[in-house]
């Protein structure tokens, strides 16, 4: 695939979060973006990115959502589990560098009022006060205790020489 874009890695990153089960809706996959990447890519990249993904047969539209075709799952199971966000879209621009087009596919065309609109949707419903299950838990501090923690052992000639 031919130029390879950093918005297509990140939506193809971000198919693979929300669209794990069942084809995503534009407004889960643009929350997973936000979650990879930390900000929303601009509305017409996010336009061009889906009208070159599909072209080149890694995203289809199905059941009123969209979601990664055979080709792409490869693409994106290759990576390492464990990599950052970072580490996972060098790896999937690798991959699509090598990714040459099979046949022809359907093209999803969106405009830019629907991935702003989309984008709306997802800012109000993160702002809501219900809960947001794609904003990730916050890191408890290193250095306390967890409750019920043991104290140290200590060894039974210790204990002996004290009493005796």
């Amino acid at each position: 695939m031919y130029p390879v874009h950093d918005v297509d890695a990140i939506l193809l990153l971000a198919f693979s979060l929300a669209a794990k089960r069942r084809p995503a809706k534009l407004v889960e996959i643009i929350a997973a973006a936000e979650l990879s990447q930390g900000v929303i890519p601009p509305e017409t990249k996010i336009s061009d990115s889906f009208y070159r993904l599909s072209e080149y047969g890694l995203i289809c539209a199905q059941d009123g959502g969209y979601a990664l075709t055979p080709d792409a799952q490869q693409i994106l199971s290759v990576h390492a589990k464990k990599a950052k966000a970072p580490e996972r879209i060098h790896d999937i621009k690798e991959h699509l560098a090598d990714y040459h087009l099979n046949g022809e596919h359907a093209i999803i065309l969106l405009t830019v009022e629907q991935i702003a609109a989309a984008i709306a949707e997802h800012q109000a419903a993160k702002n809501s006060t219900g809960k947001n299950l794609l904003i990730p838990k916050p890191k408890p501090a290193e250095d306390l205790k967890r409750p019920g923690q043991r104290k140290p052992y200590k060894s039974f000639a210790t204990r002996r020489r004290k009493e005796g």
